[in-house]
């Protein structure tokens, strides 16, 4: 009825360009969004798998702070307290383990390194991006010596995307954790 009556009127053409404004502009909306949507690359999933002593610690916050800037920049973040007979099979799901721990008597704290002897974290960590990180007070190129080894022999073969020692007075600046986690970030994206 309402094409005839325009069509009588002569604003048929008026009509008709209006809906073809319309309907051009929603299909283009929809494609762009469709395209968005299938181009844009999914966030990255990261669990920090983490030891230490004492809950709420300097570590724990370090960590907290590492997943809030991660979380930042889009990722999704859990974190998970390491027990040496563990079922690490959940890890599969993520796209980068975040490993770290506090140093105890010049030894990488027990149930983390305990979990990569003893469970099947090692087994579970094929294929994963890996990132580490520890806190002590000794200085930077011994704990490269001595403590980072201690978790890079268990995990040879993997990838290792990126590394921190963080020093006492370093564990509750933001911009020491920031630089790290775009350290980390970038080497994600590089290595996919």
């Amino acid at each position: 009825m309402i094409i005839k009556k325009a069509l009588l009127t002569g604003r048929f053409f008026l009509y008709f360009a209006f809906y073809a404004l319309i309907i051009s502009v929603l299909c283009s909306t929809q494609l762009s969004f469709f395209l968005m949507a299938h181009t844009a690359t999914p966030p990255m999933k990261a669990i920090i798998l983490f030891d230490s002593k004492t809950s709420g610690g300097s570590t724990e916050k370090l960590i907290d702070s590492i997943g809030q800037k991660l979380a930042e920049t889009g990722a999704y973040v859990e974190k998970a307290k390491c027990k040496t007979t563990g079922d690490y099979s959940f890890v599969k799901e993520f796209d980068v383990v975040i490993m770290g721990a506090p140093i105890y008597y010049l030894l990488v704290a027990s149930e983390l390194l305990g979990a990569l002897l003893q469970s099947n974290l090692k087994s579970c960590l094929q294929g994963k991006k890996i990132a580490l990180f520890l806190t002590c007070g000794s200085p930077e190129l011994m704990a490269n010596l001595l403590y980072l080894p201690q978790l890079k022999l268990n995990l040879i073969g993997s990838t290792i995307i990126a590394e921190k020692i963080f020093a006492p007075d370093q564990l509750s600046d933001q911009s020491v954790i920031a630089k790290y986690v775009d350290e980390l970030n970038e080497a994600y994206k590089i290595k996919e």
